[in-house]
């Protein structure tokens, strides 16, 4: 949708390059490094790297910060890091300062597109149609927004004496909201901007164009108690990667650091013992009710024992593959037997020999404190450790996902005028 527009000064490019920008100060006033804190398994601002990283018409992905955990966390996703100066990572610094300082330091840039990092339901497509309305319609500036439905009124203080005004409603003529289209607000999710008009000092003019977002996708957060709320957003309505929509069929979970703690205790008899959690032995029964096969897969190297191994596997209820030399191999000979693809399999691992098979299948996950490697490859990083929930967390994760799958879009029921 159009806006209101000055005349238009700028001639495109016939081929402008592209950049995603975010903007991740460590500085967070509300939540602190709320950009790196992990909602739904993800660090807030992988879900927006990963959402750039997909779009194929952006050229580069950036993010901007002066954070050296940021910085890491941004490259461990994909994105590429400038280091912002101290003259624009200050409180007072506005956005505007720092996109002007990225433009001066990448002149190959043509379009700036500033997404948000607080903004975890956006989607590829968002990104594509909101650039297209640049490179193919020939607007300067486009920025996203949500339609709200909430009748606004002036604030006005008790000893005043005086009546707030309605700005938006005639108090004689009421309407049923379902009859009000209402109105359209930013929702801060990003703004694309061509560089010349960023180099004279705006973000929104020349030709200007909005881009509507359905509510469900409008998550912005700024307080800390938006944090769960958000994450069930997420869970629902987030993206999760260009084989979202496979249904998962097989899980392969390893056993050492994953199933148990990846210690192994020592009983005054000599004994091994090795621990694990009730609630990640349920977690493969749930999978297994829900037609979910799981098959317990250790690695070459694992110090649990054969015997502890089978008696998990036994607990569990699930098929043990032991100390396997190539994981990989493994997994696949299994999928091929049972017709299925990479798209069809989970995995849930930590170490060195997983890295492949996490990055391969269709979702991966793997606890907290797992290798820089693993951390890269998988799609979820757990909040519960190895041992203690993690395998149940991961598990309750895949369920929700393999049901927001099979819904139908209306699954939801959203009154998107009441949302």
């Amino acid at each position: 949708m159009e806006a209101a527009a000055s005349p238009r000064e700028i001639s495109p490019k016939e081929n402008p390059h592209k950049a995603a920008l975010i903007l991740a100060r460590g500085g967070s006033k509300g939540i602190p490094l709320k950009n790196v804190k992990v909602l739904a398994g993800v660090p807030l601002i992988g879900w927006v790297i990963r959402a750039a990283l997909d779009c194929e018409l952006l050229d580069s992905v950036w993010v901007s910060t002066d954070h050296d955990e940021i910085e890491c966390i941004a490259k461990l996703w994909g994105a590429r890091v400038i280091r912002r100066s101290p003259e624009v990572s200050k409180d007072s610094s506005s956005s505007l300062d720092t996109i002007r300082e990225f433009i001066r330091l990448r002149p190959e840039v043509d379009i700036i597109c500033h997404i948000q990092a607080t903004s975890p339901c956006l989607h590829p497509y968002h990104i594509k149609e909101a650039l297209e309305m640049i490179t193919e319609e020939g607007y300067d500036s486009v920025f996203a927004v949500v339609r709200r439905h909430q009748f606004r009124w002036t604030e006005v203080k008790r000893e005043e004496g005086k009546n707030p005004v309605p700005l938006n409603l005639d108090t004689s003529r009421r309407p049923r909201r379902q009859d009000w289209p209402g109105e359209i607000c930013e929702n801060g999710s990003f703004y694309f901007t061509r560089r010349e008009l960023l180099e004279k000092g705006f973000q929104q003019a020349g030709r200007i164009a909005y881009y509507e977002m359905l509510p469900e996708h409008s998550v912005d957060i700024d307080v800390d108690i938006d944090w769960p709320v958000a994450a069930e957003r997420v869970l629902r309505f987030g993206y999760f990667g260009r084989d979202e929509s496979r249904v998962i069929k097989l899980l392969f979970c390893s056993v050492s650091g994953c199933l148990t703690d990846g210690q192994i205790y020592m009983s005054v008899s000599g004994e091994e013992l090795v621990s694990t959690n009730t609630q990640d032995l349920s977690a493969v029964h749930l999978l297994q009710s829900e037609n979910v096969e799981v098959i317990l897969i250790s690695s070459s190297n694992d110090p649990v024992s054969e015997v502890l191994s089978e008696k998990l596997a036994e607990r569990a209820g699930c098929v043990l593959r032991y100390r396997v030399q190539n994981k990989q191999a493994e997994a696949e000979s299994l999928m091929k037997e049972r017709g299925l693809q990479w798209g069809d399999v989970a995995f849930f691992g930590t170490d060195l020999q997983d890295v492949e098979c996490l990055s391969k299948a269709g979702f991966s996950g793997v606890p907290p404190g797992a290798l820089a490697a693993s951390v890269i490859a998988s799609k979820y990083t757990c909040k519960n450790a190895a041992g203690h929930g993690a395998l149940h967390e991961f598990a309750t994760y895949l369920l929700q996902l393999k049901k927001k799958t099979l819904s139908t879009p209306n699954h939801d029921n959203i009154d998107r005028k009441n949302f």
